[in-house]
């Protein structure tokens, strides 16, 4: 994982508000793919996109607590070199990492899978009651995730 950090400073281009459900994954991808497409994103760049939100939103609902108004909050920014995705949520015990689970695991390589796709990931504000977590996924040909 790369140290960069993602400039947050800059306006969000959209935001969205999910429940607090393992179903809002999958509303969450479908309104993101919606304007991926509008943005004229190749389809390579989309799925490896997708996955990245279904990554950081299942964790968010399987391991941190709602934001105080219940929900969650999927985030993204379509730029010409980038695509960047955070999902804001209540806060969990635990820090985000990519772990390594033994071959049979069943579970645990969702920040494994997003260490590869993104050019860099990160977590802000774990252990308080609003965590980001969010990832960069480099367009083109560069793209660690193969696209281009």
């Amino acid at each position: 994982m790369a140290a960069v950090q993602p400039v947050w400073s800059r306006p969000l281009t959209n935001t969205v508000g999910l429940p607090f459900l393992a179903s809002s994954v999958r509303e969450g991808r479908r309104i993101v793919l919606t304007d991926l497409k509008a943005c004229g994103v190749p389809e390579n760049e989309r799925t490896d996109v997708l996955l990245v939100v279904s990554e950081i939103l299942s964790n968010a609902i399987r391991h941190a607590r709602p934001l105080e108004d219940g929900g969650i909050r999927l985030m993204w920014r379509v730029f010409a070199d980038e695509i960047e995705v955070a999902v804001a949520d209540g806060g969990a015990v635990t820090h985000p990492r990519a772990d390594r689970p033994p071959f049979a695991a069943l579970s645990g390589r969702g920040l494994g899978i997003v260490d590869t796709l993104t050019d860099s990931w990160g977590s802000e504000g774990a252990g308080t009651r609003q965590q980001l977590v969010w990832g960069v996924v480099r367009r083109g040909s560069s793209s660690p995730g193969g696209s281009g």
